[in-house]
C-alpha cells in the first residue's frame, strides 16, 4: 500500500527518525536502511534493543502508529492514478487486495478516508502475518485467500527487497517507481518482469499479460 496506492514514504523515514532522536539516539542512513525491511512490530523490537527502552514491542508500535496516525487520517494522498486503477480491476471483474507491512489501523484509517476500503477482497497487515516482506509468506496467504494459483497472481510492489522476495516466490511481479525507491529502482528493473513509473501504466500491462 506504502510507496503503491499511498504516497506515504517520506512520513515513514520523518517517524523513525523522531522515535530514535526522542530516546537519545542518532538516525544514520545505515539504520534507515535496516528499518526499510521491517515490519511496525520489527521495529519496535528493534528501537527497543538499540535505544535500551524498558518498553514492550507492543507499547512502542502502538507508539509509533499514534506519532503518524493523523497523517494517515487527514494528510497522505493516493498516488496519482490511484482510483483509475482501481476502477479498471472493477470493470474486468479481477479480484484484488493489500499486503502491507503497515499497522492495520493506519491502513483502514487511510482507506476509509477514501472510502475505498471495501474495494479490495481483503487487507493483510504485518498484525496478520509477522514476518517481514523479506519473506513470502505474506503474499503466499494472499494467494491461498484469492483462491489463485502464485503464477496467476501478480504483485505490484515499490520496494527492492519486496521484489526480490515475490520473484524468488514464482509471483509475476511489477516494480512500482517512488521517489523513495529511486536509488534501487534500477536494479528493481533487472529483477521483476515488468516496471511502471505512474500507476496509470498498469492496465496496459494487465492486458498483455
Amino acid at each position: 500500500m506504502d510507496g503503491t496506492l499511498a504516497d506515504s514514504m517520506h512520513v515513514w523515514c520523518d517517524v523513525d527518525k523522531k522515535i530514535i532522536e526522542k530516546y537519545g539516539g542518532t538516525y544514520t542512513p545505515e539504520i534507515s536502511e535496516k528499518l526499510k525491511t521491517m515490519t511496525i512490530e520489527q521495529s519496535s523490537d528493534f528501537f527497543i534493543k538499540m535505544l535500551g527502552l524498558d518498553k514492550t514491542p507492543d507499547e512502542v508500535a502502538k507508539e509509533v502508529a499514534q506519532t503518524v496516525f493523523n497523517q494517515y487520517r487527514y494528510e497522505i494522498k493516493l498516488k496519482e492514478n490511484a482510483l483509475n486503477i482501481l476502477n479498471f480491476l472493477e470493470e474486468n471483474g479481477i479480484p484484488f487486495c493489500i499486503a502491507t507491512s503497515t499497522h492495520k489501523m493506519l491502513a483502514e484509517t487511510f482507506l476509509q478516508r477514501y472510502d475505498i476500503e471495501k474495494r479490495f477482497e481483503f487487507i493483510l497487515t504485518g498484525e496478520d502475518i509477522p514476518k517481514s516482506k523479506k519473506f513470502p509468506d505474506i503474499y503466499i496467504e494472499c494467494s491461498k485467500l484469492m483462491n489463485t494459483e502464485i503464477s496467476e497472481t501478480l504483485v505490484a510492489e515499490d520496494s527492492l527487497h519486496c521484489v526480490q522476495t515475490t520473484v524468488k516466490a514464482g509471483f509475476p511481479t511489477v516494480a512500482v517507481y517512488d521517489n523513495f525507491n529511486k536509488n534501487d529502482f534500477p536494479e528493481m528493473i533487472k529483477l521483476a518482469d515488468k516496471y511502471i513509473y505512474n500507476l496509470g501504466e498498469l492496465p496496459n500491462i494487465i492486458k498483455e499479460w
